[in-house]
Order: structure tokens, then C-alpha cells, then sequence
């Protein structure tokens, strides 16, 4: 067949064809590119994205309702629990903004109904008014979003009538929790601490950032539990909290559940026993508390002390650094945090809440203007500073153990018509002839302030003031203990201020040689007598003997820690425990070992009048000490009548509950007695 097309048709279809294959091939390619990249992106999907993707979808898929955490125990050392925590049902009001007064008032005396008729008939049914003081409408305790604890351990009765009847009470939620629970014999409580709401709780640095990228559900914290806030509980939050528990829920795109609850149990928090002995606590507590009240209204005027209101004392034994009891009195009972406090309960305790032993703490007069007159819990050292001073003296070559000194009962220092005269107590008293020994036992101002505070100022001139700071510090004055109880104070030393004002070392290094440039913590203090008693061994103050799991297994026990050593020659130690073997002192008769101990009577200038306050330190047994005591009361007077017979208390239990000879005396008297029952018994088969 012949084709009638011309020359350039036919070139025309020729190229077309071509063209058609071409882009043929094109599409045939980009499909085959586009197949494989959907191929490839498949198989990342699979393998690498899957199990991201199918974990997302299970979140999708899945509901998750947190059980707060079981928090552990806290007991003494002889394993009381002093703070524990129990399950119940609690009913809590949720404060609304914009509700009135008076309706809370309403909701208040409906509730108050119905406590009445359906509460535990063994327990006084809570009032109107003491609802509508839990609800915290003036937000005193509660931040407005916070929940308010308005009962806890709620009977069967409670709950089915405020299930049934829920939209009558605007604002109430009844919640399932463990609460925690104090010893009613309010056992160093706040040593212990006490606990918020973690949405309340936020204010603290450990809290503020907690939850910030914490992936682990079991450990994320809940804005409805309660966390540790002071003392113990804060400082072994981490220990004590637990995990958190789960119950998660399969649901559907209705969020209707379509399946069986999975659960995880909640972990319960580690167990701490204490190196507090309760039944040495109590006594201290109780010693403080009788004793305030002898001295304020004592017909003995070098006993009387009519502004003594407050006392602390910390018992810490020398060879392990474990303290047994540590007292701020008066203290409260910390129950009453369960779940949030009452304004009208705060505004009663809030005084006696922080730790007066460890931290400063104004006197508890309820107007300002009154607390500025009194002294806080920080006072001087008085003469209880004088064994350090006499010990730096040795070590500095300022004295020797056999150095005299004529005390006139002053010492004056200053350029000529402008001397200020430091006198002794008691009016300036002479005491003629000292040596060091003698200097500490009849606590000479004078020998101080010559020998040691203007000496050491003579020959070093204003560097005097360094070398006085890091001896003082390396007994504990003047930094913290470390015992990483949170809020502690490391004192306050004022030498260097007096330094910048006076314009000169002088007047502060005499100051300070005995004992009024520097206010201390009782649990400084406590240290600085156990780093006297042991020769030169600083030790941390240990508050926890061991930690212990929910099975019993021990997860970490006690070490004994010493955080610094200092050397000096026996002759040193010796010189100062003479004198302090010879300071007069009362409430020590009948006492069955020799004590090394020294009494301190700080001034200081409050509002505007002089303030005298009662210090005290010992270590007993002399021959072998074990344990240290140090009192500190506020305008408590002398030392040896308002602050040493609450010592002697102290170690009279110790030495009942646990022995300063190794063995209690409780236990030695009951073997005694069992001994003559068996005498008496063979005695009598054989008449």
C-alpha cells in the first residue's frame, strides 16, 4: 500500500512517536520513584516510627488515673513511730472566686448538719464556725486554687449522703488519701517538719522545677499530695514519697471505656528511724517546759526570770555524732497540717512552728512591735565561749597553761581619756591571782579580755580578727553544722561589723574573747561541746540511724562523719576541763559522774533595755564522755540557774534509756531486781 503523505508528514508522525515514547518512559520513571520512595517511607514508619506511633496510639487509646503515692514512716530509735500515714476518705472544699461570705457561712452550717447526724457518734461533731475557719476565706494558709481539707475519716454515712446529695454543697469533693499522722505525744516536732499540698508547696526551690521534663509517670508529682515542707520531711522527701500508682484505662473515641482496668500499685516510701529517742525527746521537752515555768515565777532572785518563755536544747553524743534529742519549746502539735491548717489554728502556732534549735526565731509575742524588745532564738555565747578562747590563747602562744594574771575585776583598753573599762559579772567582781584553769572556772571577763582578745590584737592587729574566725569556725562557730537540715542557720558573727565601726580589731577581739560577738544556734553549740569533749573532732550532727525498705532490708545505715580535726597538745585539753570541772553550778547535786561543763550569761541590747540570756554546755562522763548537752533560754538569766538544771534532766534520761556507761540504768535496776527475787526465792526453799 502506498503512502500518499508527503515527505514532512511522515517525519511529523515519526516524531511524535518518539516524543509519545519519551514521555511514556518519563511517567513509567516518576511512578517507579514515587512507588519507591511510599516503599521506603512504609518501612521507616514500621520500623523506626512504630513503636513511637503505637505508643501514641495507646495514649489515644488509653486513659491513666494517678493513685498518689504511700508515703513511709518515720520512727525513733527504738522504732515508735512518730509520724506514719493512714488511709480514709476527706471532704474538701474548693474555694470559687466571687463567693460571698455568707454563703460559705451557709455551706458551713449545712455541713456542720450533717456531721452532726451522720458522723462517728464517739467523736465531737465539727461546728459551724470551725468549718468556715477550715475554708480559709481570708486566705491566710490557702492559696485561692488550693483545696481545702475540711474533715478527714469519714464514715460510710458521710460519704453516702454527700454522694446522693453533691449538687447541695457547691464546691465539695470527697477524695481518697493517705493522711499523714503525728505522735500524739508530739514527739520533736519540729525537728520532724510538717507537710502542704504540693500545689502549695511550690514556693520552696525543690518543688519549683520537680516535674520539669520527668517522663516516668510513676514519679511525677501530683498537685493533690502532700509533700515534705520543713525538717525531716523535706530533707528525706526523695526517701519517704514513693511512686505513684496507675489504674489505666482502655477507652474509645467516645472516651467510653471498652475494657478492663490495668493497675499499678503505688511503691510505698522507704522507713527512717531516727537517732531520736523518744523517751529522752519527751524529758528534754518536758525539762524545758517545768523548768520555764520555775524560773519566771521563782522567789530566788538569781533564779528568777519573769520574761522566760522559750528553750532549746540538742543532747548529741561524742562518739558518733547522733543526736538523741533536740527540743524548741514550746512547740505544737503538728496534726493540726493534715491536710491544710486552719487560719484560726496558724494564727495560734505560728510562733512555735520553725525550729528555734537550728534557725533564728523571734519571741512568740503576737505584736511586732513587742518581738522587737526580746531576743530571738540566736543569743551570744557568753561565757561558754571562755574554753575556746583559753585554747586559742595556748595554740597562739599568747599564754601557757601556767601563765598569772591579777584580775582587778576589769580590764581597760583604749587611748587615754577615752578607756572603756570590761568588767567581770557581778558587778565587777576581782578575783585576784588566775591562771587559765582558774580564769574558766571563776569566768573571768578580764583575764579574757587581757590575755587573749587585746593580746592577740597587740601582736597581730587587725589579721587578729581572721585568726579568731577560722579557729572559732573550726569548732563549729560561725558556719553550719552540716547537717543538711534544710532552713539551718550558720549564726551570726558580728566582729567584723564591729570592726568596720570602731575602726579597728580592738574593741571586737576583746568583745568576742568572751563571748559577746557572735550569736549561735543550740545545735552549734551542741557541736562546739562535742568537738570540745572528743579533743579536736568536729563531728556532722546525724539525725537518721538508718533507713529501712517496705521488706525490712536496711537500704542505708549510719555513718559516723567528721567533718574536720584539730590538733593540739594534751596539755591544751587539760587545762581548760580543769576549770571547767570547777564551774559552779545548780541542779547537779546527787549527780553519780564527773562532768566537764561551763555556764554563760550573754548581754544583749534589745528594744532598747539589756537582756540577759542562759546558756549552758557539758559532756559527761568526764573520765570517758558520751554524750553533750547545750541550753540556750532567752532572757533566762544566769546560766547556771535558768539553763544547767534542764541539762541535768537531760542526762538523767539519757543515762536511764540508754547508759553513759553503755548500759541504762533501767535495765541494770531491772536486773537487780530480778537478782534479789531469785535470792529471796533460794532463800526462802532453804528455811
Amino acid at each position: 500500500m502506498t503512502d500518499d503523505r508527503t515527505e514532512e508528514a511522515q517525519k511529523r508522525e515519526i516524531r511524535n512517536r518518539r516524543n509519545f515514547s519519551f514521555r511514556l518512559n518519563i511517567f513509567f520513571f516518576v511512578t517507579f520513584f514515587a512507588f519507591s520512595l511510599l516503599i521506603v517511607r512504609l518501612a521507616y514508619l514500621q520500623f523506626v516510627e512504630g513503636p513511637s506511633l503505637a505508643e501514641a496510639e495507646q495514649k489515644i487509646a488509653t486513659r491513666d488515673v494517678y493513685i498518689p503515692p504511700i508515703r513511709g514512716n518515720i520512727y525513733d530509735s527504738t522504732g515508735t513511730a512518730i509520724a506514719y500515714s493512714t488511709s480514709t476518705q476527706s471532704l474538701y472544699y474548693t474555694f470559687e472566686p466571687g463567693t460571698k461570705e455568707e454563703d460559705g457561712r451557709k455551706l458551713a452550717e449545712s455541713l456542720a448538719a450533717v456531721f452532726a447526724q451522720y458522723g462517728d457518734p464517739a467523736e465531737k461533731p465539727l461546728t459551724a464556725d470551725e468549718i468556715f475557719g477550715y475554708m480559709d476565706f481570708g486566705g491566710i494558709v490557702h492559696l485561692p486554687y488550693q483545696q481545702r481539707r475540711i474533715k478527714s475519716n469519714l464514715t460510710d454515712k458521710e460519704i453516702a449522703y454527700f454522694s446522693e446529695h453533691r449538687n447541695e454543697f457547691k464546691g465539695i469533693d470527697i477524695v481518697e488519701e493517705s493522711i499523714r499522722q503525728y505522735s500524739e505525744d508530739q514527739v520533736a516536732v519540729q525537728l520532724v517538719g510538717y507537710m502542704k499540698k504540693f500545689n502549695g508547696a511550690t514556693s520552696l526551690d525543690k518543688y519549683k522545677t520537680i516535674n520539669d521534663n520527668q517522663d516516668d509517670p510513676t514519679l511525677k508529682y501530683l498537685d493533690s499530695e502532700e509533700v515534705g515542707f520543713d525538717g525531716i520531711e523535706l530533707m528525706y522527701q526523695d526517701v519517704l514519697r514513693g511512686r505513684n500508682g496507675l489504674k489505666t484505662y482502655p477507652v474509645n473515641n467516645m472516651s467510653r471505656i471498652v475494657g478492663p482496668m490495668e493497675l499499678t500499685k503505688p511503691v510505698k516510701g522507704d522507713n527512717l528511724y531516727l537517732t531520736i529517742n523518744k523517751d529522752v525527746q519527751l524529758a528534754t521537752q518536758n525539762a524545758i517546759t517545768t523548768h520555764l515555768e520555775k524560773i519566771r515565777n521563782s522567789s530566788n532572785k538569781a533564779e528568777r526570770a519573769e520574761n522566760a518563755i522559750t528553750g532549746y536544747a540538742v543532747a548529741m553524743e561524742v562518739k558518733t555524732g547522733k543526736v538523741v534529742a533536740m527540743a524548741s519549746m514550746p512547740d505544737y502539735d503538728p496534726n493540726l497540717w493534715q491536710g491544710g491548717i486552719s487560719s484560726k489554728d496558724y494564727e495560734e502556732v505560728q510562733y512555735f512552728i520553725s525550729n528555734g534549735a537550728i534557725r533564728e526565731v523571734q519571741a512568740p509575742y503576737a505584736e511586732y512591735e513587742e518581738r522587737l524588745k526580746h531576743p530571738s532564738s540566736l543569743v551570744f555565747l557568753g561565757s561558754t565561749q571562755k574554753p575556746l578562747t583559753i585554747l586559742l590563747g595556748l595554740k597562739e602562744g599568747l599564754i601557757t597553761p601556767s601563765t598569772s594574771y591579777n584580775d582587778r575585776g576589769y580590764f581597760e583598753f583604749g587611748r587615754k581619756g577615752y578607756e572603756v573599762r570590761v568588767r567581770n559579772a557581778g558587778g565587777g567582781k576581782a578575783n585576784g591571782l588566775l591562771y587559765p584553769w582558774s580564769a574558766i572556772a571563776k569566768s573571768s571577763n578580764a583575764f579574757m579580755a587581757a590575755e587573749i582578745g587585746n593580746a592577740l590584737y597587740m601582736r597581730d592587729g587587725d589579721e587578729g580578727l581572721d585568726i579568731w574566725d577560722s579557729f572559732n569556725k573550726q569548732f563549729g562557730l560561725g558556719v553550719k553544722t552540716e547537717s543538711g537540715l534544710p532552713g539551718e542557720s550558720a549564726g551570726d558573727i558580728n566582729y567584723y561589723k564591729e570592726a568596720e565601726r570602731s575602726g579597728g580589731a580592738q574593741s571586737p577581739l576583746i568583745y568576742a574573747s568572751f563571748g559577746q560577738q557572735g550569736r549561735y544556734t543550740a545545735l552549734q553549740l551542741a557541736q562546739y561541746a562535742t568537738t570540745l569533749a572528743s579533743h579536736g573532732q568536729r563531728l556532722k550532727p546525724q539525725f537518721v540511724d538508718r533507713i529501712v525498705d517496705t521488706d525490712g532490708n536496711v537500704v542505708q545505715s549510719y555513718q559516723k562523719e567528721v567533718l574536720n580535726t584539730i590538733e593540739l597538745p594534751d596539755t591544751y585539753w587539760d587545762t581548760i576541763e580543769r576549770g571547767m570541772s570547777q564551774v559552779n553550778v545548780q541542779g547537779f547535786d546527787g549527780f553519780d559522774y564527773n562532768f566537764y561543763r561551763k555556764t554563760g550569761t550573754s548581754e544583749q541590747d534589745v528594744g532598747g533595755t539589756r537582756k540577759e540570756n542562759a546558756v549552758f554546755i557539758a559532756y559527761a562522763p568526764a573520765e570517758d564522755p558520751v554524750l553533750a548537752v547545750a541550753v540556750v533560754v532567752p532572757e533566762g538569766g544566769f546560766g547556771g540557774w535558768g539553763a544547767a538544771p534542764i541539762a541535768r534532766q537531760i542526762f538523767d534520761a539519757y543515762d536511764q534509756e540508754i547508759g553513759l556507761t553503755g548500759t541504762p540504768k533501767k535495765q541494770a535496776a531491772a536486773t537487780t531486781d530480778a537478782n534479789a527475787d531469785q535470792t529471796g526465792q533460794a532463800n526462802s526453799e532453804a528455811q
